[in-house]
């Protein structure tokens, strides 16, 4: 799943300075990155593929500090460019960097500023989002990153959007993905932007990829808490009420737990997690019913009060808004796509992973369930509305339900 923002247009519009080539596609390398991450945009745009129909790139791949560049498993790279390159570039891709907690180098970021400054899009997969936040690129923008990460890009940088729901955001001339895998995603929804459907198309046979994938990162949380979570005392209030779901209590109650005024605990929950705890709270409820959904034989009903819901009603409701079905036909969908032979909690049945191309309509996708924030800074969905940034027709909804008791 993706989205474009309402302000992608006007970025749309602006023009390359005379000195850049919009066929020109600079990597930023930094030592310390992981080498898939890396690699992903050298393999999109850096191979010449026009025998297939998809049209040629020409790409630089650039140092963005002293090399030579470390990476995975003790190798090094040595980079044909320097940063000096990036200013031919019409786009310029960041596929990492190596810590979300320290700051990228200066004249990185300055370039990357004098980039988008003069017309370049510039893209950050993965962790790379750090890098263009750091940069000042990201205020006031939506973004995403890998969902294990994105409490943290919101703690670091408020100004920023984060939706850690999304495969990858396109703003127009600033986009990001989630990791690793999305950062296929998001390329590939570049030669679509640029060539159209055909062009991408046939570079995704090339990769043996989706072409086009639906869905979000919810489908791959886990439970363990973010690690921005998991040094606060505020931990052990989280951790209580993911173990205690099935019981009916309110923000209320987490708020006396953590020995606070319901603002203060408000407060510090935004301040840690970038979400409201109402949010927080409904959207950890429907994802075990998802998860009791998927694994168990209980009736809706039952799943109601299995998840801490005060009646069926509600849970239908919030459900349909966060995943866009009622129960009952999620159920019926997962199901009717689950290994012939798996039974309802087993614990031995493989839990499947696939892409939702395959998926019966209506089937948002599945898996464990975590604890991150449906929507980070939930308070400015206002300013920049999600079903405006949605891209594709029948996208599944996922936006959190209102500020309602659960």
């Amino acid at each position: 799943m993706s989205h474009d923002s309402t302000a992608a247009p006007e970025a749309a519009a602006r023009k390359l300075s005379g000195r850049r080539r919009k066929e020109i596609v600079a990597v930023l390398l930094f030592s310390g990155g992981p080498i898939f991450e890396s690699s992903i945009p050298l393999s999109v745009f850096g191979i010449d593929r026009q025998d297939a129909g998809v049209p040629r790139y020409r790409l630089l791949v650039c140092a963005g500090e002293e090399g030579p560049l470390r990476t995975t498993g003790g190798l090094e790279l040595t980079a044909p460019h320097g940063l000096e390159a990036i200013s031919r570039a019409g786009t310029v891709v960041v596929p990492a960097w190596r810590s979300i907690t320290s700051p990228p180098p200066e004249e990185a970021l300055d370039a990357l500023r004098r980039a988008h400054e003069e017309g370049a899009r510039i893209v950050g997969l993965c962790t790379g989002a750090f890098v263009l936040a750091a940069a000042g690129l990201l205020d006031s923008r939506p973004a995403t990153t890998h969902w294990m990460y994105a409490p943290t890009l919101a703690k670091r940088y408020p100004s920023v959007h984060v939706d850690p729901r999304e495969l990858f955001v396109d703003d127009g001339d600033v986009l990001t993905s989630a990791g690793t895998a999305a950062g296929i995603d998001l390329c590939l929804h570049i030669v679509r932007t640029d060539h159209g459907n055909e062009a991408a198309g046939a570079l995704a046979r090339r990769l043996v990829v989706p072409p086009r994938r639906s869905g979000g990162q919810e489908r791959y949380l886990d439970r363990s808490l973010p690690e921005e979570i998991g040094a606060d005392p505020l931990a052990e209030v989280v951790a209580w009420a993911l173990e205690h779901l099935h019981e009916q209590f309110d923000v209320e109650t987490l708020a006396a737990r953590a020995y606070m005024s319901r603002r203060t605990f408000d407060r510090r929950f935004r301040s840690l997690t970038g979400s409201a705890p109402l949010q927080w709270l409904i959207t950890q409820r429907v994802l075990q019913a998802q998860r009791l959904l998927e694994t168990s034989d209980y009736s809706v009903d039952e799943v109601a009060g299995r998840c801490g819901f005060r009646s069926p009603v509600a849970l239908r409701g919030h459900f349909r808004r966060q995943l866009g079905s009622s129960p009952a036909a999620y159920r019926a969908a997962y199901r009717a796509r689950r290994p012939q032979g798996e039974r309802p909690g087993d614990p031995e049945a493989p839990v499947s992973h696939s892409g939702p191309a395959s998926a019966p309509a209506g089937l948002p996708g599945h898996g464990p369930v975590g604890p991150v924030p449906a929507l980070l800074h939930p308070e400015r969905e206002s300013a920049v509305p999600m079903q405006s940034r949605r891209q594709a027709a029948g996208a599944v909804s996922l936006l959190p339900g209102p500020r309602s008791g659960s």
